[in-house]
């Protein structure tokens, strides 16, 4: 074979090559549009943060809850705010610090009283918004006092899907129940509408699976229950099994020491249990004051 015959044989055979390379690209990128347009989008963890719900916020008054001696911000009173910080680093302490190692759920505290009306939804929700007010701390506060609930009535939000629908089994995840407020780290949990069997259901497997969810799943956030008055409610110290901390308000002048002691009592015997003291006068010159404390773990 002559050279120009060589030279025309490889053009051809190039040109063969050209063609096929030409037939076979247009299919391998409709290939690539195809394996893009069916791949799966990426799925949402099923770790579903429970702390959130998009679907609602309650929006906290600021000025109202100032007025009535809520510490609503930095700004709020200071002798208010002092005394407050005070009882939470000992609640912080035991909840994250060296304490933890011997407490269940020390994450979990529990806020009650001996009896009614010594003002345990007041130091609840103080406590809560006070932790709130931390950097790095997110809180969780759940009106468990589903007997006679005054969460809603105290903050001034409209009653709400809340826990008693979580333990019935009428929603379909904690989340739903769990709504944001315009104070970014506090979340709250209602008590949700009465059930005839109210009480029960505190003391039921549903809640100690909702109490063992929070500690474990979400060991670095607080989670303060408003529970039932502890005498005469006897699913209050079933609840004190549940959680790492209690903090127990006794009104001055008003709780009798024996009451208290009949009260701590009856709390589970592992967890540590703390003091306020209500509605306790201060001097002349500071006028009025509601909180005193005392901390330690039961014996």
């Amino acid at each position: 074979m002559s050279t120009i015959e060589k030279a025309l044989a490889k053009q051809k055979e190039a040109s063969l090559k050209n063609s096929a390379k030409s037939e076979i690209e247009p299919k391998k990128e409709q290939n690539q549009r195809n394996t893009k347009e069916h791949v799966p989008t990426t799925v949402e963890s099923k770790e579903v943060d429970t702390y959130k719900n998009d679907k609602e916020e309650i929006t906290l008054n600021g000025d109202r809850l100032t007025e009535r001696g809520f510490i609503y911000s930095p700004d709020s009173a200071h002798h208010i705010q002092e005394e407050f910080r005070h009882i939470k680093r000992k609640l912080l302490n035991n909840a994250f610090g060296p304490t933890a190692k011997t407490l269940k759920h020390s994450n979990l505290i529990m806020v009650s009283s001996s009896t009614p009306n010594e003002g345990k939804t007041f130091i609840s929700i103080n406590l809560a918004l006070s932790i709130a007010l931390e950097q790095d701390k997110t809180v969780l506060l759940i009106d468990a006092d589903v007997l006679r609930p005054s969460l809603h009535r105290e903050l001034e939000f409209e009653s709400k899907k809340g826990l008693l629908e979580y333990l019935l089994s009428e929603v379909d995840s904690l989340g739903e129940v769990i709504y944001n407020t315009n104070i970014p780290n506090l979340k709250l949990i209602p008590a949700g509408k009465p059930h005839r069997l109210t009480n029960e259901l505190l003391a039921s497997a549903r809640m100690a699976t909702l109490a063992e969810e929070l500690a474990v799943r979400y060991p670095d956030r607080i989670v303060i229950f408003d529970c039932p008055p502890i005498l005469g409610v006897t699913e209050t110290p079933v609840l004190s099994s549940l959680v790492g901390q209690a903090v127990v308000v006794v009104e001055e002048s008003k709780a009798k020491l024996e009451n208290v002691k009949k009260a701590v009592a009856q709390l589970n015997e592992d967890i540590a249990v703390g003091f306020v003291m209500n509605k306790t006068l201060r001097s002349k010159k500071d006028e009025y004051g509601y909180y005193g404390y005392g901390y330690g773990k039961k014996n």
